[in-house]
């Protein structure tokens, strides 16, 4: 029996398809989403709008256990200062996609502004997710409510919240913080 390319093709394919869609395929999977979502956050930034309404956040009232390289804190400590907040996952696609970038912007603005990492992981695997990936951010469990204003059930959300403790910006999904408009948001907000 003689191949030509087309039909060589297409057992490729039909291979490839098969294998994502068996256990053996599971990680070839995960690796490919986790692909596609990095290359989305790479190239797009999250929506900056001017907003003219925006929302208070009622209570600041919020205690944070400190996970990694933080001590414990309560929100309202923050206020008065531009805040990043971000909830995430080690077990999130997405989140992992848009870390490098929101890396790149702390070692930027750590001194500037305030920033918050928020996850429900454990300390252990933080710790090491962030030394296999030579991470070092600010990262809490929550131990009290959060403001409805600024919680979420969507992972990765960010919040950037103004001095004056409204949300100037609000983001689902993986995006590019180290983008030029991000920058040109968090100067805005430092100078406010």
């Amino acid at each position: 029996m003689k191949f030509n390319k087309k039909t060589l093709y297409n057992i490729l394919f039909y291979s490839f398809i098969i294998f994502l869609f068996t256990p053996y395929g599971k990680t070839t999977k995960a690796k490919l989403i986790q692909g596609v979502i990095y290359v989305k956050s790479m190239v797009f930034s999250p929506a900056v709008k001017k907003m003219k309404n925006r929302v208070a956040i009622n209570s600041f009232d919020t205690e944070l256990i400190g996970i990694y390289n933080q001590p414990n804190l309560n929100l309202k400590e923050l206020k008065g200062k531009v805040i990043f907040i971000n909830y995430w996952a080690t077990w999130c696609a997405p989140c992992i996609a848009e870390m490098p970038s929101v890396q790149s912007l702390y070692n930027d603005y750590k001194n500037k502004i305030a920033f918050v990492f928020i996850t429900s992981d454990s300390k252990i695997k933080i710790t090491k997710f962030y030394q296999d990936n030579n991470y070092n951010l600010p990262t809490y469990n929550l131990a009290s409510a959060i403001a409805p204003e600024i919680s979420t059930k969507s992972l990765p959300t960010t919040f950037i919240v103004t001095k004056n403790g409204k949300i100037a910006l609000k983001e689902t999904g993986a995006s590019n913080w180290n983008s030029t408009k991000v920058r040109q948001l968090l100067n805005t907000l430092i100078n406010e």
